[in-house]
């Protein structure tokens, strides 16, 4: 049965996860507020890095006439990208001096290389609202970082000026669990926040301790949630990856990198 609880044990072990944040740009609407959340949520010494990335459509893509059609135009795909990050990059300058990167390639894949390249700890998308299958179907790039990315991922909805003061985090007992709540905890103190903590016993079923979370957040600004490192298949049926795509709200699924444990010394 999951139940809901009020924030008892301050923290601050969740700041790691905003020290490097990437952010994928489109052009969109949804693109911006990702990258306007991802600069509030950003440390105070961290960095934010914002890739926009190109490419041309495939050639079983056909065109008419004598002319180029767009989607094949070199000239056309390139600037429609260094437009998008030159928005982004005035958009978000209210809050932090990002970095610009452009690059070509399928976005899902070119921020998963940069994830690695930089050992980024949180990226940051809009959401598609597709939802969870259609994004299945169609190949998001939400849905395809929350099964492949090695760091924290937020999918970012559209949020108020007070971004965020209202937070939801889910918590079942894991280490995975724990280190959302410490997360959610950090950033509950740091903007002083409301904090909302929604508890699954082991037996619950997955749709149970997703569909109290997707309730418990229908008003808030942000729900956090752990992640089992599940890739693949096995990913598709987690929580962590059914609340990302039902919230209303942004969501967060915390997933530490590898390389933040290295530098612990967790692992040699």
């Amino acid at each position: 049965m999951a139940t809901t609880a009020t924030r008892t044990l301050p923290t601050t072990a969740g700041r790691g996860v905003f020290a490097r944040v990437l952010v994928g740009i489109d052009g969109s609407e949804q693109a911006l507020e990702a990258a306007r959340q991802a600069a509030i949520l950003q440390d105070v010494e961290g960095r934010l890095t914002l890739l926009s990335a190109w490419d041309l459509a495939p050639s079983i893509i056909g065109g008419t006439g004598t002319g180029v059609p767009y989607y094949y135009d070199e000239t056309i795909q390139k600037g429609h990208s260094e437009n998008a990050l030159l928005a982004a990059r005035e958009y978000v300058a209210p809050y932090t001096a990002p970095i610009g990167k452009l690059t070509r390639g399928t976005a899902w894949d070119q921020l998963l290389r940069e994830i690695e390249r930089d050992e980024d700890t949180l990226v940051a998308v809009g959401s598609s609202g597709l939802g969870r299958l259609r994004g299945i179907v169609e190949g998001s790039v939400a849905t395809e970082l929350i099964h492949k990315a090695p760091c924290s991922i937020l999918v970012a909805r559209q949020a108020g000026d007070g971004f965020p003061q209202r937070i939801v985090v889910g918590v079942d007992g894991s280490p995975q669990s724990a280190a959302a709540y410490a997360v959610a905890d950090y950033l509950a103190q740091r903007f002083e926040a409301q904090l909302t903590t929604v508890a699954a016993a082991h037996d619950d079923t997955l749709d149970e301790p997703a569909g109290a979370l997707v309730t418990a957040s229908e008003n808030a600004d942000i729900v956090i949630v752990g992640s089992r490192g599940l890739h693949g298949l096995k990913a598709l049926g987690s929580v962590s990856e059914r609340v990302a795509h039902r919230a209303k709200c942004s969501a967060l699924v915390v997933r530490e990198p590898i390389w933040q444990r290295v530098a612990r010394g967790d692992v040699t």
